[in-house]
């Protein structure tokens, strides 16, 4: 794509990142095949090459965000799938997040989107907030109907809808403290505690810290970790998602020093795709740019490490058909395809690939608060794939995906870590009806 940036506009570094990405795209529309909202909308500004016509001409006459641009970035998902079907290497999720800083910069949003995105960015990062929110939606529930029949208050009906009835209690696996195996010591890890995941599913962490520790890992939770920044640097709001970048790199930069780490364990791939780019983020602060990069090298999915071991026998018979969703930030943000399901069959389960793998559920962090209808279509196209496999158990590795998938299926739906934490001695998720061989296999 031929570009028109002055020399001074180029002295910006998002502005001359994005003129970089912008030169690769050659036009050629296969992101259009694999993007779910041109899937779902069929509008080419909700294509990848659409969003990327916008934010070229945004971009290069220096001018601000106006409402139609806003319209089309909002609606993108962040998936990912565009980047992995591109056979250019456009990285569209620098070029989109720069696009997203610009708009929160240059452009002012109606008052109640404002109030929302606000919001948002006060209470989900935050677990105790969070959990706090969470026990007092009960008394919002009675207006969701109201708040769903206006397009203002539509993201607060979505949120109520997606809010559990009932909070599970405050887990010891979100507590600051090392967890030693009692076996001999094969490796040491931090373990990523997150911010929605502890609140709406204690058991995923719980899961992974028992497994580690019965393979001879120790699991260090550390103390001043929070949250990874991704739901603010998807809002745009770019600076307080480098603090939290900055503050989780002196957290981690501590514990290696102090203690060593193999490797930084993250269980809501979300997180870990973010975490894993604190090396681009934070490439012009000379405080930091080493130290984040060295960071995100340590970054590995739960799957990804234990890929890297060892693993026992199996202690039971799980008799069960896995459809297994990978999350986009899995497969498009990481690219781990592989690892979780040969995990599972290795395991014992029978791992089946749901159709149109590659489109998203619709979660993408606060998407389906900020943009419900569309979420929601995704979440159902997803849903029928889903239960097309004959599978009687679904499961991911992103809490949001659980989230929303949950809404739409009454399959139930875990953490791919606590289907192998069950396999290797632990627990039966509390979401699963034992079958028949595995209580023979149990006993």
């Amino acid at each position: 794509m031929q570009t028109n940036f002055t020399a001074e506009q180029l002295l910006d570094p998002g502005v001359a990142e994005s003129e970089k990405i912008l030169r690769k795209c050659v036009h050629c529309g296969f992101c259009t095949a694999t993007c779910p909202t041109y899937v779902t909308l069929g509008n080419e500004l909700d294509s990848p090459r659409g969003r990327i016509y916008l934010i070229k001409d945004m971009l290069e006459n220096d001018r601000p965000a106006d409402d139609q641009i806003v319209k089309h970035i909002d609606r993108c998902l962040s998936c990912l799938s565009c980047m992995t079907t591109c056979p250019s290497g456009v990285n569209y999720m620098h070029l989109v997040d720069n696009a997203r800083a610009h708009i929160e910069k240059t452009y002012k949003r109606p008052l109640m989107n404002r109030l929302t995105r606000a919001l948002l960015a006060f209470v989900l990062p935050y677990p105790g907030r969070f959990r706090l929110a969470l026990n007092l939606a009960r008394f919002g529930r009675p207006f969701a109907g109201l708040f769903g029949s206006m397009a203002a208050t539509k993201p607060l009906a979505a949120m109520l809808e997606l809010a559990p009835r009932n909070v599970p209690a405050a887990s010891p696996s979100a507590v600051p403290g090392v967890h030693t195996p009692d076996a001999t010591r094969k490796g040491r890890v931090a373990l990523l505690s997150g911010c929605a995941q502890p609140v709406l599913k204690p058991g995923i962490n719980e899961a992974t810290i028992r497994l580690l520790n019965r393979l001879g890992i120790e699991v260090v939770l550390p103390k001043g970790e929070g949250c990874c920044g991704s739901l603010v640097h998807h809002m745009g709001r770019e600076e307080d998602a480098l603090e939290d970048a900055r503050r989780n790199v002196d957290v981690w930069t501590r514990e290696l020093e102090q203690g060593g780490l193999d490797a930084i364990i993250i269980t809501a791939s979300g997180c870990g795709t973010t975490i894993k780019d604190y090396g681009y983020m934070l490439r012009l602060d000379p405080a930091y740019n080493e130290k984040a990069a060295h960071i995100s090298s340590l970054a590995k999915d739960v799957t990804e490490y234990l890929a890297t071991l060892t693993m026992p026998q199996s202690r039971i018979e799980p008799g069960l058909t896995v459809a297994y969703h990978s999350a986009c930030s899995m497969q498009h943000g990481q690219k781990i395809t592989r690892q979780p399901k040969d995990l599972l069959k290795a395991a014992g389960f029978t791992v089946k690939d749901p159709a149109e793998g590659h489109l998203c559920c619709g979660s993408a962090g606060t998407y389906n608060i900020m943009q419900a209808d569309i979420a929601r279509t995704l979440r159902d196209r997803k849903v029928k794939n889903i239960e097309a496999t004959g599978a009687s158990v679904v499961a991911t590795g992103n809490i949001g995906c659980i989230t929303q998938i949950a809404g739409g299926s009454t399959l139930p739906i875990v953490h791919t870590i606590e289907l192998l934490d069950w396999a290797y001695g632990g627990p039966k998720p509390e979401e699963i009806p034992l079958t028949k061989p595995a209580l023979q296999a149990a006993v």
